[in-house]
């Protein structure tokens, strides 16, 4: 195993498991004895994340370039353990207290992830260059992971101990991750800062962005569409949300261990957008819970790989700028989310989700021209 591996990919685990712990909260952190109310927990406590997390992205290689690649990763994963250690000090309070304390949890979150995303999305290309799309596809896939199974494991320590026993394993964890050989820096000459930015690099921010965008109103809307709009059980909302990101993840991993030659990836990222929008057009269409909960595991597959191969074209096409470009496409993953997850709130007071759902399959027109435009020279496969 390459040097660094280990700390690459448990880092990859950790974040996955760290972020969602604010959405998994929800019930918890809205009942006694914290009481905070929908609009807080919904609206304030979820902009402090977006916007550390877009801010360390963008200033990723700029970071790299003073403290090269180690002292970035280490910076990234200081700052999600401090945001650990807040979230158990907020369980310990409530008021105005727990509000305070969670804002500043999911903004130091939200730098660490921009952070470490950025390092380890690099290394993964840099530690496997000869397989870097693979490497990456993987590495996402293990976040992805981390994010569907960190829920049921929080729920576990709630019912045997507290729930803040699971964040104060993620704190010791992360602490202890310091620790692991980290991966060296193979580009000794790469570039950050103003001076590492390429128009080059925009097509590939411009597609992550609309993808997200995508991905955001599948991932933060199915509950609602198939609980409210289809009237079905909650627990049929909450698995079409489960089955959905668990599509993504398994599609990740297969896409990530298939060889190229059986299944050429630039050939999977062209169908990516053309399997979202089919979702986005037969959801609306579909009544039954189980069609839905098909439709919802179709569509994690299909939003699976565009993220992953953007970042290894990207990074590929823009080896001596890599943090950079890597920073850049986490910080569009975000801006996107944003859109995606909090934009379809106000604009179903003009138009239902159902037809919000049908429109979106337009973005696939500018999803399928960048990822063959991105994907288009010998020199950016990966």
């Amino acid at each position: 195993m390459k040097r660094g591996t280990t700390a690459v990919y448990g880092a990859g685990f950790l974040q996955g498991a760290a972020f969602v712990l604010i959405p998994a909260l929800g019930t918890t952190l809205r009942s006694a004895p914290y009481d905070m109310s929908n609009t807080t927990y919904y609206g304030l406590l979820y902009f402090p994340e977006i916007i550390g997390a877009i801010l360390a992205a963008l200033t990723a290689g700029s970071v790299h370039g003073r403290l090269g690649s180690a002292g970035l990763f280490r910076l990234g994963v200081l700052c999600n353990a401090i945001a650990m250690g807040l979230l158990v000090t907020a369980s310990f309070t409530h008021g105005f207290t727990i509000i305070v304390l969670l804002l500043a949890e999911t903004f130091l979150l939200g730098i660490g992830f921009g952070l470490t995303n950025a390092a380890i999305n690099r290394a993964a290309s840099l530690l496997f260059a000869g397989a870097a799309a693979a490497a990456v596809t993987i590495l996402n896939a293990v976040i992805g992971g981390a994010t569907a199974i960190s829920p049921i494991i929080l729920a576990g320590f709630q019912t045997v101990l507290t729930w803040d026993t699971w964040p104060a394993v993620l704190l010791t964890l992360w602490l202890g991750l310091m620790l692991l050989p980290q991966a060296g820096d193979s580009e000794s000459n790469e570039q950050g800062g103003v001076g590492a930015w390429r128009r080059s690099m925009l097509p590939f921010a411009v597609g992550v962005m609309i993808y997200a965008i995508c991905e955001g109103s599948f991932g933060s809307w199915a509950n609602v569409l198939v609980s409210v709009d289809r009237h079905l059980p909650a627990a049929t909302g909450a698995l079409a949300l489960s089955v959905f990101w668990g599509g993504m993840t398994i599609a990740r991993f297969g896409l990530g261990a298939i060889p190229d030659h059986l299944i050429h990836r630039r050939i999977a990222y062209l169908l990516a957008p053309l399997g979202m929008a089919a979702c986005f057009f037969i959801i609306p269409q579909l009544q039954a819970a189980a069609g839905l909960l098909v439709a919802f595991t179709a569509a994690g597959v299909a939003c699976g790989i565009y993220y992953p191969y953007s970042m290894a074209y990207g990074i590929a096409a823009h080896p001596q700028e890599g943090t950079q470009m890597a920073g850049l496409l986490v910080g569009a993953l975000m801006v996107g989310e944003g859109i995606g997850s909090f934009g379809l709130g106000p604009l179903q007071q003009l138009i239902s989700l159902g037809n919000i759902y049908t429109w979106s399959a337009l973005w696939a027109l500018p999803l399928l021209w960048l990822a063959w435009w991105n994907s288009r020279a010998p020199k950016k496969t990966a």
